[in-house]
């Protein structure tokens, strides 16, 4: 199991005044992973590169407008979306974990193609979180005329300060904010390369929508304890896969997949609500997995519905099989939450109990 290196905080300021020095002012901090949003193009090659986050702040002015304490922190060098992984992750809990008092909520700039893992894998790595973490980017660098980044980071940094009466957090959970939607960052997924509205909640309603105001949809958020502590979690296992079944699959490579060494578990994409071939092959391999202790989980391939295994007689099938439902979860939130169980040591069993739970809101248990 990794082991996160040491790591030293450091937070230059973006806009700290004198006289914001007492507690009376919100404050956020900004930590810049990479990602287009702090790209700019190379103009010998016209490919993208990534720059100073010092010039990515001087594109946003309107950020000073804020009557917030806004202070930084900066990946160096920045990570390309493509190559987040694990490891990273644990980074960012570390980062949030260290600064966790000293500040009212956490905007993360991230590229968008791994986003929903990142955002999917925090809302199990940060356990009692009372605070907001909001992941956002933009499609556009935040250089180009008509960049989608601009109001992305500045809504964001706003639902991240924004508090009750009481002073509790309005959006105390990891969430994902793109194109005027703040959704929950378990239950999205990127569903567009091309246009501004890259992401999708498919199976949970948007956390608030941002117009000429902000409305939050309250009784949708997450209404966590606020005294109880932060508790980071920084292990993860990666041993898994995720196979998508389609008509003609061989038995030979499910069989591959299912005996790779080290494998400890499987997201099995079926079909509609959750149906399979009924071959004796198939099932017999799904068993064979099982009862090695392998965890199998059965989710969708459609994008909007649930798993119902006992609904048709091949869902039957898997569930004789010791394939457990994936109900209406995303692959991302599966993949990072089986990673996560499976690095904190938890038994064949403890595991299978726990991925009928939903433990950070993460799917509709019928």
């Amino acid at each position: 199991m990794p082991i996160i290196e040491e790591l030293t905080i450091f937070v230059p300021s973006i806009y700290r005044e004198s006289n914001m020095s007492n507690n009376t002012y919100p404050s956020v901090l900004l930590i810049y992973t990479g990602g287009t949003i702090g790209m700019i193009e190379n103009q010998e090659t016209g490919a993208l590169e990534a720059f100073n986050f010092d010039q990515l702040i001087e594109n946003v002015p309107e950020l000073k407008r804020f009557n917030y304490c806004i202070d930084s922190y900066q990946f160096t060098p920045p990570i390309d979306s493509s190559d987040m992984e694990p490891s990273l992750w644990s980074k960012l809990v570390k980062i949030i974990n260290e600064n966790y008092n000293k500040y009212d909520g956490f905007v993360i700039l991230h590229g968008t193609d791994t986003m929903a893992f990142t955002a999917s894998a925090l809302s199990f790595m940060l356990e009692d979180l009372s605070k907001p973490v909001i992941l956002t980017g933009s499609q556009l660098p935040i250089g180009k005329l008509r960049t989608d980044g601009k109001e992305n980071l500045i809504t964001a940094v706003e639902i991240a300060a924004a508090k009750h009466p009481d002073g509790t957090a309005i959006v105390p959970e990891v969430c994902i904010f793109f194109e005027n939607h703040l959704l929950r960052g378990n239950r999205t997924t990127k569903i567009n390369a091309e246009n501004f509205n890259a992401f999708r909640s498919y199976n949970y309603p948007t956390l608030a929508t941002a117009g000429i105001h902000i409305k939050y949809e309250f009784d949708k958020i997450h209404k966590p304890n606020p005294n109880l502590p932060l508790k980071p979690y920084y292990l993860y296992d990666t041993n898994v896969i995720v196979l998508t079944l389609f008509p003609g699959i061989q038995e030979n490579i499910i069989r591959n997949i299912l005996n790779t060494p080290g494998l400890r578990a499987v997201v099995l994409k079926t079909y509609g609500s959750g149906n399979a071939p009924q071959k004796p092959w198939f099932i017999k391999l799904l068993k064979e997995a099982t009862e090695r202790g392998i965890v199998i989980v059965n989710i969708s391939q459609c994008p909007t519905g649930m798993v119902e295994m006992g609904r048709y007689e091949t869902g039957l099938h898997l569930l004789d099989a010791g394939v457990i439902s994936g109900y209406d979860s995303t692959v991302e939130a599966l993949i990072t939450k089986l990673m996560f169980l499976l690095g904190h040591g938890k038994s064949d069993k403890e595991i299978r109990e726990l991925m009928n739970q939903p433990i950070a809101g993460e799917f509709t248990k019928i």
